[in-house]
């Protein structure tokens, strides 16, 4: 097992074969927020995310989200999606992630991590044993800190491809 290898790099969550996750024992997804699901400091949740959420509930995956986030409007997020919500999650380390499943009910083995970076999303459901689905981020705004870890990632991916058809803007900031 690779620690910094996503089991799956896509172009963004509308990407996700939840069906085949499904089929392959997945039973929950452990989603990060900022740059995953919405843009960073984005409080606008676009209609193409509300209905992708609907059809996750409806494939019969349990979801909790995960972030390092701590701030209200990630709160106001999860109850806005319905969702459970670890916050504070200081991910890589496992602890929220086995908060998360806890919550769900579920083991880890069952769970797909799916977040936008490889040294807290893809690193943090590799240490648990999760699959992981690594996304390209949703913006290019993000903290100082994250910036230069993205350069890290870009050697470490080596010009992988994400999957997946043509984004559209989904509520992406149009840089």
């Amino acid at each position: 097992m690779r620690l910094l290898a996503p089991d799956r790099y896509l172009i963004d969550v509308h990407a996700i074969d939840l069906e085949g996750l499904r089929a392959d024992g997945i039973d929950a997804l452990l989603l990060d927020i900022d740059n995953t699901i919405l843009p960073r400091d984005t409080n606008a949740v676009p209609p193409e995310l509300l209905a992708w959420t609907r059809e996750v509930v409806s494939s019969g995956l349990k979801v909790c989200l995960v972030s390092n986030n701590w701030h209200e409007r990630v709160r106001v997020l999860a109850v806005e999606l319905g969702f459970p919500l670890v916050a504070k999650a200081v991910k890589p380390f496992p602890f929220a992630f086995w908060s998360a499943t806890r919550r769900l009910g579920v083991r880890a083995r069952r769970c797909a991590v799916v977040g936008d970076q490889l040294f807290t999303d893809v690193l943090g459901g590799k240490l648990i044993g999760a699959r992981t689905i690594m996304v390209l981020p949703l913006s290019e705004t993000d903290l100082p800190h994250t910036l230069l870890l993205r350069r890290l990632e870009a050697r470490i991916m080596k010009g992988a491809q994400a999957e997946g058809s043509t984004r559209t803007t989904r509520g992406v900031d149009p840089k």
